[in-house]
């Protein structure tokens, strides 16, 4: 399960969204992620849905990649579904049972969390799958660039920020090894309650943090072998400058935001 999560891999391609500024790419993500949370009818999330489903389509990036980084949080969406179904107040209950009340706005309000977590992890998904982690540095730098007025280190934390989401597949990929080599030594994660599997897992933390520790002293070496000192007159070899196609992309997202604050509250 651990190889299902998706968010910071990159998946190399030579789409319509593969080749948009990593910058827009990154706004229109954080713009995507805010006004899902403003929806609150199905045609919203009809709309938000279409915008998805054709940004999935130019990225050509698989659909078992998308549908694998939603199985580690089945579990958590269920569970959020049939909590605002049987705990959300409401006047027209569907029926009763036991001491809970079935209701319409809990069944609405199920269905409106469901969805928004789903559309959350696609989305983000679909950033990292789309942007390769020199480009998201990049525009992460470019996006802080105005905070350096104030001696922000903007090169710095953008590169911290990349790193860290670079390494969460590979930290999951050696989490899993390390549960591998210790299930053929006799380890059992798998059976008992929910704390005596959270118990179980206690044993990994040592290797994992040291494989880590290793990795990050690794990382650090090869950066100083190649004469790494910062953001600093650093040169690059590709500029980045947004593009007709970004343009394109803002419009449309941009058109999607006021059709749902139309819907939403003017309708």
């Amino acid at each position: 399960m651990l190889k299902d999560i998706t968010i910071g891999q990159f998946f190399p391609g030579e789409s319509v969204i593969h080749k948009l500024d990593p910058r827009v790419k990154i706004v229109l993500t954080f713009a995507f992620i805010v006004i899902i949370f403003f929806v609150k009818t199905y045609v919203g999330y009809g709309l938000i849905f279409a915008y998805i489903a054709l940004a999935v389509r130019l990225s050509k990036v698989p659909m078992r990649y998308i549908v694998r980084g939603l199985k580690p949080l089945l579990f958590i969406i269920v569970l959020t579904f049939f909590i605002n179904v049987f705990f959300t107040p409401g006047n027209k209950v569907l029926f009763r049972m036991w001491a809970f009340k079935f209701t319409q706005e809990g069944l609405n309000q199920g269905i409106f969390m469901t969805l928004r977590l789903v559309l959350l992890v696609v989305g983000t998904s679909l950033l990292t799958l789309t942007t390769s982690p020199i480009s998201l540095t990049d525009g992460i730098e470019r996006l802080l660039q105005p905070l350096r007025v104030i001696k922000f280190p903007a090169h710095e934390l953008a590169m911290m920020m990349t790193i860290a989401l670079r390494f969460i597949p590979t930290l999951l990929e050696e989490t899993d090894k390390i549960m591998k080599a210790q299930m053929a030594r006799g380890a059992d994660f798998e059976s008992g309650n929910l704390f005596q599997r959270a118990k179980a897992l206690v044993p990994l933390l040592v290797p994992l943090f040291i494989s880590a520790f290793r990795r990050a002293d690794e990382l650090a070496m090869a950066m100083e072998s190649r004469c790494y000192r910062g953001g600093q007159n650093r040169t690059r070899m590709k500029i980045l400058k947004a593009t007709k196609r970004d343009y394109v992309a803002v419009a449309v997202t941009v058109l999607l935001i006021a059709a749902i604050l139309l819907d939403s509250y003017v309708l």
